[in-house]
């Protein structure tokens, strides 16, 4: 397992979406579009723009980070390709540049060499590496075989073909490639041990140690698995993936919830899934025992959480507070401890950050910012915060820039990331694929419910969903 799957493995009703909707037919919705403030939008804008700057038009593979060199990471493509619909939707690019790029990447995928050798491919059993060489698109170093990163770019290859429904060439192969690319995936391969799934394999080693048994960004693996017509995973797999639940749930972090430290954990999965009003049987079962409740509102909960967590700011860092707060995985200075006004601090480079867990004072703006449809007036709150406190050395054309961390005013050592800007802290130096798409996703979730909207309709999704054994709301409404 990669360093970075790695690290990121071991670790009320205020704040619903501003969307008035009413049901209609087939599970769609109807809904009247936020106004964002234009501190949003232009971030909305400015990050989204990064998307275009950095991807390979001649591949569609989007870089891990930037501007640093780096391989390809395919949940990044995944997330830019729901990127361009929303840019369509905005007027930022036309629906043809967004269709040709899709198709693009699409094509790339479909195409690309699959085999157990551990060079030369792009995956195998339908699986795609987590890291591609951005020249070759082939498996980069010795990264793992990756479940979740998988999942991630299917989530947007779908999104895309419930988008594209034109009738038009390129839209039609643009539904039969995500389609046929979803099908092949062989997820019953990864069921390694009894009612769980493996987070990868390597060719060098077999299956990786750890599956899917925690409470985290992990539900999309399973849902994809469970919705496969041609090689699914038994319903069984959810039933053993809550039995766990109790582990995880807390009240240490504001209101009770399902926690898991670092806040992607309760966005990735919602990006391409409206959790709001659909309960499976854990679900059910905790509504019934404290009232409404369901994953969305769990997310809001964790959105609750982070920001009481940075309010009370147990370790005593700066800049933690009422308005500034996101922790989540994304880059740090690096390595070291180092002793800041009589006191040892620790700190590290890319981890999985959140309260209670690895903590070092790093603070990353994509936490708040892509909990918009979780907590939109706190959220928009922390983005003026950010940008007046900090401005132009973290906010930029591009958005934010991946991380900072203002208790790191000086450094005697080396940094493994970014610099120290004076009157301001640590700053990194990136952007990242992985954190830069759920900003402009989950803004426009929250704004139009685009991605929601179009994935209540796919169904691949939808058996999914139904197998796991939820019920309710829009799901209802799909029979």
């Amino acid at each position: 397992m990669d360093r970075r799957r790695f690290l990121l493995a071991s670790v009320a009703g205020a704040g619903l979406v501003g969307l008035a909707a009413c049901g209609r037919g087939q599970g769609e919705t109807v809904a009247t579009p936020v106004t964002l403030d234009a501190d949003v939008e232009e971030l909305q804008k400015r990050t989204f723009d990064w998307f275009r700057h950095v991807t390979d038009p001649r591949t569609g593979l989007t870089p891990d980070r930037w501007p640093t060199p780096s391989f390809s990471s395919v949940a990044a493509v995944g997330f830019a390709l729901t990127c361009w619909p929303v840019g369509v939707e905005r007027g930022w690019m036309t629906r043809e540049e967004a269709r040709d790029i899709t198709l693009t990447t699409l094509r790339f995928f479909h195409d690309a060499p699959q085999g157990p050798a551990a060079t030369g491919v792009t995956g195998y059993k339908g699986f795609f590496y987590h890291f591609l060489d951005m020249e070759t698109g082939h498996r980069f170093g010795t990264t793992e075989l990756s479940t979740v990163d998988t999942a991630l770019l299917l989530g947007g290859m779908l999104f895309a073909a419930r988008y594209f429904d034109g009738s038009d060439a390129g839209e039609t192969e643009i539904r039969e490639k995500a389609q046929a690319i979803y099908d092949r995936v062989e997820w019953d391969w990864v069921e390694v041990r009894p009612r769980r799934i493996s987070m990868g394999w390597h060719p060098e080693t077999g299956f990786i140690e750890a599956d899917w048994h925690v409470y985290n960004e992990g539900m999309i693996v399973l849902l994809m698995a469970l919705g496969s017509q041609t090689h699914p995973v038994g319903p069984e797999v959810w039933e053993e993936w809550c039995s766990v639940y109790d582990r995880s749930w807390t009240e240490d972090y504001g209101p009770a919830h399902l926690h898991f430290p670092p806040m992607f954990g309760h966005q990735y999965s919602h990006m391409f899934i409206d959790f709001r009003g659909i309960r499976d049987a854990w679900m059910r079962d905790k509504s019934a025992e404290i009232g409404d409740f369901d994953y969305f509102q769990n997310s809001v909960r964790a959105a609750e959480g982070q920001q009481f967590y940075a309010r009370t700011n147990p370790m005593g860092w700066v800049g933690y507070d009422d308005e500034v707060w996101g922790l989540t995985a994304c880059d740090g200075p690096g390595d070291f401890k180092q002793t800041i006004d009589g006191r040892e601090r620790e700190f590290f480079s890319y981890s999985a950050r959140g309260p209670g867990d690895r903590d070092d004072g790093t603070i990353a703006p994509t936490a708040a910012m892509a909990s918009m449809p979780f907590a939109p007036d706190a959220v928009t709150t922390c983005l003026k915060a950010m940008k007046a406190r900090y401005g132009e050395a973290l906010y930029t054309q591009w958005g934010f820039l991946d991380s900072f961390n203002p208790t790191l005013t000086t450094r005697d050592g080396e940094l493994l990331h970014g610099k120290i800007v004076p009157n301001v802290g640590w700053v990194d130096g990136d952007y990242l694929g992985i954190d830069q798409g759920p900003i402009v996703i989950m803004i426009e979730n929250h704004r139009t419910q685009l991605v929601w909207n179009h994935m209540h309709g796919e169904p691949n999704l939808i058996r999914g969903l139904q197998r796991a054994g939820f019920q309710g709301g829009w799901l209802d409404r799909t029979a």
